[in-house]
């Protein structure tokens, strides 16, 4: 493969692309990825978010040909897929490359999705091109990553947005050069500030790397140029955005190493580098009961990475929890809970976790991996009890299941959508390369009414 080119050696490779093309268990992979994505993005339709950013956009949206999975409303597709991008993101649930952090199917299941439904095209095509978009999003990431994303870029927004446009580029069968623009027209809107963890707009960069990589998909089809170099050229993505530019990474390997199989799923609802420590916490008090009285100090030992990512002492808003470890830590030891309850303004503000987070301190170790912790509680009676996390459960050494999934898509949609709707929902959706029309399983994403 050609490292010299590489925007030009993607282009060609995912334009020859044919659904046989891609092993059986790699179309697995890439099923897991988009039933996870599409529990996520139900689970969180109905958050105050998604009600922000649909006032705000749905006057400007043009014909409603795609669905807001977990909402009554429709939209044009570009608007569908910011919307299911943001939903999809905003409870931290979603799926996980964790070589580079990249939560790839935000940005490439809801482009592909709003894409396919009124085209009407089959599942089979769907998960290729959600495959197909997974791979260049990641593969983009392995070549500036951990670079581009120490400099404080959102790497899900900056590198999705090729992800999307490759893959809605493949569903529109663009030509390799069609394809080359595209990802040019993806590179000049690569963004994405993690100056904005914590807040509603983190959720948005997922949904605009949707909206824009299938924008960037359809202008190229309409013969809109763009320079052939947008990825690897000296004023392009990887040069501007990052210190680090390895090619390699994009085009080695290319339909042999397949980055979906590398996806991991979140069984927590905040930042990945805190699922250990809540990981060990809720071992903790499964273990001795709750600790949360008893406990005069909680240490945990960890890289410097976590808390430099997640260290909010005194978080304001559920959404600032998801990146306070002390906050985290305090609700596993207390309630065992590291789902989406655990991260709503109630649960922040809990006086009794509020009193237990100010007894927590974090000690960083630079020679200690960044998946892993050391917990040490120190008791009021004088005890002390410890806990090593090596690697959480969700992570690659200890993957969720596919029945583990299964629940956890289940828990997520049935305040959305009812259990008996959110069940239909999932069989449909692990059945999704049966479908002749991919957006069948889409009536079943739609509740009967606005739950309250």
């Amino acid at each position: 493969m050609d490292h010299l080119n590489p925007t030009q050696t993607l282009a060609t490779w995912i334009t020859a692309l044919r659904p046989g093309d891609i092993p059986a268990a790699t179309r697995r992979d890439g099923l897991r990825t988009f039933v996870n994505w599409l529990g996520c993005a139900v689970g969180g339709a109905t958050h105050e978010t998604v009600d922000r950013a649909l006032a705000a956009v749905a006057p400007f949206s043009g014909p409603a040909r795609a669905t807001v999975l977990g909402r009554r409303e429709r939209l044009d597709e570009l608007h569908a897929a910011l919307i299911n991008g943001i939903s999809s993101h905003v409870l931290d649930y979603d799926d996980t490359h964790l070589k580079t952090i990249i939560h790839p199917a935000g940005p490439v299941a809801s482009a592909v999705l709003a894409v396919a439904e009124p085209r009407r095209d089959s599942g089979r095509e769907l998960l290729t091109a959600v495959t197909i978009g997974v791979a260049v999003a990641c593969r983009i990431g392995n070549s500036v990553y951990p670079d581009h994303y120490d400099r404080g870029w959102h790497i899900t927004g900056t590198t999705g947005v090729f992800g999307a446009a490759a893959a809605v580029g493949w569903l529109l069968r663009l030509s390799p050069q069609q394809m080359a623009w595209a990802l040019g027209i993806a590179a000049t809107q690569a963004s994405g500030l993690r100056e904005m963890f914590g807040t509603m707009t983190k959720s948005l960069h997922p949904g605009r790397a949707a909206q824009n990589g299938a924008m960037a998909a359809f202008l190229a089809h309409a013969g809109f140029d763009s320079s052939e170099r947008g990825i690897e050229a000296k004023r392009g993505f990887a040069h501007v955005l990052s210190t680090k530019q390895s090619f390699g990474e994009i085009t080695e390997g290319l339909g042999e190493r397949w980055e979906a199989s590398l996806n991991s799923y979140k069984p927590f609802a905040c930042g990945i580098v805190i699922h250990p420590t809540i990981d060990g916490c809720c071992q903790l008090r499964e273990e001795f009961g709750s600790l949360a009285s008893q406990a005069i100090e909680v240490e945990l030992h960890t890289h410097p990475l976590v808390l430099e990512l997640t260290g909010k002492t005194a978080p304001k808003t559920g959404l600032e929890g998801k990146f306070s470890v002390y906050h985290s830590a305090a609700m596993a030891l207390i309630h065992g809970d590291g789902s989406p309850t655990a991260f709503t303004d109630a649960a922040v503000l809990d006086p009794a976790v509020v009193a237990l987070r100010q007894r927590i301190r974090v000690v960083t170790h630079p020679d200690m991996h960044e998946a892993s912790v050391r917990i040490i509680i120190k008791l009021a009676d004088g005890k002390v009890v410890e806990r090593h996390v090596e690697r959480a459960i969700g992570s690659l050494e200890r993957p969720l299941d596919e029945a583990a999934l299964s629940r956890k898509f289940v828990g997520q949609a049935a305040p959305v959508l009812s259990e008996a709707g959110s069940r239909r929902l999932l069989d449909l959706a692990w059945s999704l390369e049966e479908a002749a029309d991919a957006g069948e399983l889409l009536g079943a994403a739609v509740p009967a009414q606005r739950s309250a």
